[in-house]
C-alpha cells in the first residue's frame, strides 16, 4: 500500500548559541515520514530527539535545511502559519501532563475542541482512552496514568494528522506505561494518526513500524520493524 508522504526533511540542522558557545543539536537530518506510520525515536540524552520532534511539530525552527509538511514549506514560515499548522494538524503529548488543575478531564479536553475546526466531542475523546467513568474528575483525583490519558485525549480531540509524543511514559511505572502505550497504539491504528514517539526505552521500539536512532545530532539508523508487537507483549 502506498502511503502519503507527510514530512520531508533534508539536511536539517539546528544550532543553539549562548554567547560565544555554539551547540549543534541536529547535524544534517534527512527524513521522510508517511501517513499512518508508528515511529519510535531512540537515542541517549542530548542526541537531538526532542529538538527534531519540536521542529517537526512547528514548536522550533531549524537553523538551516528543508522541511515540508505535505506540499507546504515549514522552514521560513512565520508564527501565524506555524500556529495554524500546529492547530490543524499536530497533537502533542509530553512527559508531564500540563493539565489545568481547576478543570475537570472533560473541561481540559474541551480547551482544544473550542479552537479546532472539526473536533470530536470531549466525551468521545475520553472514551477512546478509556476514561469515560472519570470524565468529571479533576487532575488531583486521577492517577498519573489517567492524567496522561487525559493529555492524550486532549491531543487527539482535534483529530490531528500527527501525534508527537516526547517520553509519554517517562514519569510512569511499568504497568501504567503499558496502558498509555496501548492508548497511543489504538489512536494510530483506529484513527490512522501518524505517531512519532520519543523514548529512552529500547523495548518500546518493538511497537513501531520504524525505529529511528539518533546520536550526537545525527540519524545513525532508520530501521523497519517486520515483527511489530502490541504493547501487551512488551517486556522491559
Amino acid at each position: 500500500m502506498n502511503r502519503e508522504q507527510v514530512f520531508r526533511a533534508r539536511n536539517l540542522r539546528k544550532v543553539y548559541r549562548t554567547g560565544a558557545v555554539e551547540i549543534e543539536a541536529l547535524r544534517g537530518i534527512d527524513l521522510d515520514v508517511y501517513s499512518g506510520e508508528f515511529i519510535v525515536l531512540l537515542g541517549p540524552s542530548g542526541s537531538g530527539k526532542s529538538t527534531l520532534l519540536n521542529i517537526l511539530g512547528g514548536l522550533d525552527a531549524p537553523t538551516s535545511g528543508e522541511l515540508r509538511w505535505r506540499d507546504h514549506e515549514l522552514v521560513g514560515a512565520d508564527e501565524r502559519e506555524l500556529t495554524r499548522f500546529r492547530r490543524e494538524h499536530v497533537g502533542f503529548v509530553f512527559q508531564f501532563y500540563n493539565l489545568i488543575g481547576s478543570l475537570t478531564a472533560r473541561e481540559n479536553v474541551a480547551l482544544v475542541t473550542d479552537i479546532a475546526e472539526d473536533p470530536m466531542p470531549p466525551e468521545e475523546a475520553l472514551a477512546l482512552v478509556e476514561l469515560a467513568p472519570r470524565i468529571d474528575h479533576f487532575p488531583a483525583q486521577l492517577s498519573g496514568g489517567e492524567q496522561q490519558r487525559v493529555a492524550i485525549a486532549r491531543a487527539i480531540a482535534k483529530r490531528p494528522d500527527v501525534l508527537l509524543c516526547d517520553e509519554p511514559t517517562g514519569a510512569l511505572d511499568y504497568p501504567t506505561g503499558k496502558v498509555v502505550l496501548e492508548v497511543i497504539a489504538r489512536v494510530n491504528e483506529e484513527l490512522g494518526t501518524t505517531a512519532i514517539v520519543i523514548t529512552h526505552n529500547a523495548a518500546i521500539a518493538g511497537m513501531a513500524d520504524r525505529v529511528l536512532r539518533l546520536a550526537d545530532g545525527r540519524l545513525v539508523a532508520d530501521e523497519k520493524n517486520p515483527a511489530k508487537i502490541t504493547p501487551s507483549e512488551l517486556s522491559w
